[in-house]
C-alpha cells in the first residue's frame, strides 16, 4: 500500500505490516517504510513523526557533536519536545532528565539532560540528528480522565462544577505525592478582588509555588497600602482620589524598605498575596517586562535569569494553575514537561487556546474570570478534602 505523506509529494510511505488490537486492552502495531527526495527533508520528517510517538527500527546510538562556543549549538542539534525522552548510549536507553521543549540534549556525566541554548557551554557533547533518540507519547486512556475531558475546543459551556471537583482531587493528590502546586498569576487576580482567595490557598498550603510579574505583586501590595488596585477602590469599584499614583507610591515604599521580605520584617506590609507567600517561604519568582513601573526590587529584569529561576523549581512541580496571564502562561508552559498537569484559566477563550497552540498540549482550558475560578476551586478543594482527607503540604 503506497501513500503520499505530504501535500508537496516530497515523501511517500508503504505500510509493510499492520495489526489492529482486537480488544480495548490490545495494542495496535504498524510498520511503515518512508522515503523522501532528500536526506535533510527525511530527517525533518522523522523528527516530526517522533513527536507523534513513532519509533525508528534498528536504532543505533545517539550521535553527538561538541558545541562550537558558549550559547551556540551544532547546526544539526536535536530539538527537544516536552514529552518523556530516552537516548541510546552504548546500546542502552537512558531517560533524559527534565524534559522541556525547544532545548538541546547534552550527554552529561550523570546522564543525558535537556539544556537551554543559552546555557550551553563550549565543547558540551550535544546530541545531533534523530538517531538513538526515542520520544514516549502518553497513550490515550480508554476512560477519559479530567485532563483529556477538555481536549475538545474550549468553550464557556463546559460543566464547571464536575470539572473543578476533579481538578481539586487531582490537586490534593499532587500535594500528597510530595510535588508542588504552582500558580502562575496575572494582575487580574487583584483587580477582580480575588486576592483574598489566593491568599487563603497559599496560607492553607494548597498553592506551594508562585510565578508572576511585577504587576501582580505591585497591585497586591497597593491593595494593602491603599485599598485600591490600579487606583480603583476594591470595595466599591470607584476610582480613588489620586489613585492613579498609588501603584507608584507602592513601588517607592517597597524600594525604600529594601524589598518585600524586609517590608514584612519591619511591619510595613502586613497582609496580601505576597505577604502570605513570603511568610510560607514558598518559591516565588517575579519576572519583569518592558512595561513595568519601578519595578519592585524583587523582580528579575533579565529574561534569561527569569527562565533559569523558574526552571530551577520545575522538577518539583506536579500541577500548574495559570490564571489570567497569557504571556506569562506561555512562558512557563514552555518550561513544563508534558507530565505536569496544567490548567489554564482566562475569561477570553482565545487566550486559553493559545497556550495549547504554542506547544503545551497537556493544558486543560477553562473559560472563567479569575475571581470565580479562585473562589470555586477553593470551595472544591475543601469539599474534596472533607470527602477524602489528604495531608496537603502545610
Amino acid at each position: 500500500m503506497l501513500g503520499v505523506l505530504t501535500d508537496h509529494e516530497r515523501a511517500a510511505y508503504v505500510i509493510e505490516e499492520f495489526d489492529s488490537g482486537r480488544t480495548k486492552t490490545d495494542p495496535s502495531y504498524a510498520r511503515l517504510a518512508i522515503e523522501a527526495d532528500d536526506d535533510a527533508y527525511l530527517d525533518d520528517l522523522i523528527d516530526r513523526l517522533r513527536e507523534q510517538g513513532a519509533e525508528v527500527l534498528e536504532e543505533g546510538d545517539a550521535q553527538t557533536e561538541p558545541a562550537p562556543a558558549a550559547g551556540i549549538l551544532p547546526d544539526q542539534f536535536y530539538a527537544t519536545t516536552n514529552y518523556a525522552t530516552e537516548v541510546r548510549i552504548n546500546g542502552i536507553w537512558h531517560p533524559v532528565l527534565n524534559p522541556e521543549m525547544d532545548c538541546a540534549i547534552v550527554l552529561d556525566d550523570g546522564g543525558p539532560l535537556t539544556v537551554a541554548p543559552s546555557d550551553i557551554g563550549a565543547g558540551d557533547p550535544v546530541v545531533v540528528g534523530h538517531q538513538g533518540v526515542k520520544v514516549s507519547i502518553p497513550g490515550r486512556a480508554r476512560r477519559k480522565a479530567v485532563f483529556e475531558f477538555m481536549a475538545s475546543a474550549v468553550s464557556s459551556e463546559k460543566p464547571r462544577h464536575a470539572l473543578l471537583s476533579e481538578i481539586a482531587r487531582e490537586l490534593l493528590a499532587v500535594l500528597a505525592s510530595g510535588k508542588r502546586v504552582l500558580l502562575v498569576g496575572g494582575p487580574a487576580i487583584i483587580h477582580t478582588g480575588a486576592g483574598p482567595y489566593l491568599e487563603e490557598l497559599i496560607r492553607a498550603g494548597y498553592v506551594t509555588a508562585l510565578y508572576a510579574g511585577n504587576a501582580l505583586a505591585v497591585h497586591d501590595i497597593e491593595a494593602q497600602f491603599f485599598g485600591t488596585s490600579l487606583g480603583i477602590n476594591l470595595n466599591d469599584a470607584f476610582p480613588a482620589e489620586e489613585g492613579h499614583v498609588h501603584h507608584l507610591r507602592t513601588v517607592n515604599r517597597i524600594r525604600a524598605a529594601g524589598g518585600i521580605a524586609r517590608a514584612i520584617e519591619t511591619g510595613l506590609l502586613r497582609g496580601g498575596v505576597m505577604y502570605e507567600a513570603f511568610r510560607k517561604q514558598i518559591p516565588v519568582v517575579l519576572c519583569g517586562s518592558i512595561r513595568d513601573d519601578g519595578p519592585l526590587p524583587d523582580v528579575l529584569t533579565d529574561v534569561v535569569e527569569c527562565q533559569r529561576a523558574m526552571r530551577r523549581h520545575v522538577p518539583e512541580i506536579g500541577m500548574a494553575l495559570m490564571v489570567c496571564t497569557l504571556l506569562h502562561s506561555v512562558a512557563v508552559g514552555n518550561l513544563l514537561p508534558a507530565s505536569c498537569k496544567t490548567v489554564c484559566v482566562d475569561i477570553n477563550p482565545s487566550s486559553v487556546t493559545k497556550l495549547t497552540d504554542r506547544g503545551t498540549h497537556q493544558s486543560l482550558g477553562i473559560v472563567m474570570d479569575a475571581s470565580s475560578f479562585l473562589r470555586e476551586i477553593s470551595l472544591a478543594i475543601e469539599a474534596a478534602r472533607r470527602a477524602a482527607p489528604v495531608d496537603a503540604a502545610g
